[in-house]
């Protein structure tokens, strides 16, 4: 017969899992029943000049809802991330009881100084970031045709499928899944949030915060001045749905966007190589902290950086966001060197490079989306923010695919 408290602590997670569920999808019903008329729809349909330029539909949900399901949108993709040491030890946590309480430090896994997995963390990258990949790629092709609705639907529902099935699977396989739910869950949020950034003016003010000007500056102004993004080949046309321009305006746009997309692929390589593919081989002996948890603690301090860094940008904006990636590149090369080497004697200093790293990728992304968003027009800023967002996921998928051979090399040493 089992052990009754450990019954009851079973019976509580299931409880609070289910309830928690029921809550999202209440959420979610409330926030399409806003939208129940037949003649409203999400998404790109309709005169932009209707309610301040927003779609038929939109104008009817309250203007929070975008804002709390954007902040929530990563939550399941970095939690997935930032418990891969605990998920690749799944099979090893009997009656996956994760909250048991902790032991002595258990003994390594094999000969090496590292104490490798069997499989590098970057495993579990590679199945939270290629979903989301494969969503952007494809999103300029024909994701407007979806109205927002449905999308932000089906996002809710990969989330909390996600962490269901990671809490209550018994092998790393069905974990993995899971993984790929979240992972769906967050590329689908992202490119459909971007989106709406563009359509709902408080939310592009937050991420612009222009400074004052004069009331009729704006349309006097040059625009090769505030649109520099924009080439003088794309031809101007009367205000329309962002999706509704030609392959060739895109492939225009699309190109005035590689200044800031080369080097957040890069910031994001680099940080993303250090995190899945170096923080479980940065491990210290010396320390009272065993080998999962360090690994926590650095994912935590990494996020903690980015949080910090994604919420400064009223009081510090960057326009040269390739500093960023240079920087970047060099923390990349000083703990790879490390692992190298071994020559930083406390695991203290690598906490504070790693908190530095957060604050290096997070101040990246958000410059890069603010200068993209003041640098385009209306008419294309829509399709500019949905385009460029592909920039982190190719840069983590690429760092996700390096990771795994270096996790093996290093392991393999005596």
């Amino acid at each position: 017969m089992g052990n009754p408290r450990a019954l009851s602590r079973d019976s509580a997670t299931c409880c609070a899992a289910a309830r928690n569920a029921r809550l999202l999808l209440k959420t979610f019903t409330l926030l399409l029943g806003a939208n129940s008329d037949s003649s409203l729809t999400w998404g790109p349909s309709g005169s932009r000049a209707e309610r301040h330029g927003r779609p038929r539909g939109l104008a009817t949900v309250p203007d929070r809802f975008p804002g709390i399901l954007g902040l929530c949108n990563n939550f399941s993709y970095v939690v997935m991330l930032s418990a891969a040491y605990d998920i690749l030890h799944h099979d090893t946590v009997p009656g996956n009881q994760s909250h048991v309480d902790p032991g002595p430090a258990p003994p390594p896994h094999n000969s090496s100084r590292f104490d490798c997995n069997p499989v590098s963390t970057a495993a579990v990258l590679l199945a939270d970031i290629l979903p989301t990949l494969v969503i952007k790629l494809l999103a300029p092709l024909g994701l407007h045709l979806l109205p927002y609705s449905p999308r932000v639907l089906v996002s809710g529902l990969c989330a909390a499928g996600s962490f269901l099935l990671v809490a209550f699977s018994d092998s790393v396989e069905i974990s993995l899944c899971g993984v790929v739910l979240a992972s769906i869950s967050s590329g689908l949020g992202e490119v459909t949030f971007l989106s709406l950034t563009a359509i709902y003016p408080s939310y592009f003010l937050l991420l612009t915060a222009p400074e004052p000007q004069d009331p009729g500056g704006e349309e006097e102004a040059d625009p090769a001045t505030r649109q520099p993004l924009l080439r003088p080949e794309v031809p101007e046309a009367k205000p329309a749905s962002s999706w509704n321009l030609s392959c060739r305006e895109k492939w225009t746009i699309f190109k005035g966007l590689l200044y800031y997309i080369i080097p957040l692929v890069l910031v994001y390589f680099a940080e993303y190589f250090i995190n899945q593919g170096l923080f479980e081989l940065l491990f210290f002996q010396n320390t009272h902290l065993t080998h999962t948890q360090q690994y926590r603690w650095y994912q935590m301090l990494y996020q903690a950086g980015v949080f910090a860094s994604r919420s400064s940008l009223r009081c510090c904006r960057i326009r040269f966001t390739w500093a960023l990636a240079m920087l970047q590149c060099l923390n990349m090369a000083v703990l790879l060197a490390d692992i190298w080497l071994g020559f930083l004697p406390s695991i203290y200093l690598v906490f504070l490079i790693i908190l530095y790293e957060g604050l290096l990728g997070g101040a990246a992304y958000v410059n890069t989306f603010h200068n993209i968003a003041l640098e385009t027009s209306d008419k294309h800023r829509e399709f500019a923010m949905a385009a460029a967002c592909i920039s982190d996921t190719l840069g983590i998928s690429l760092s996700g695919l390096l990771a795994l051979p270096v996790h093996n090399f290093f392991c393999r040493l005596s």
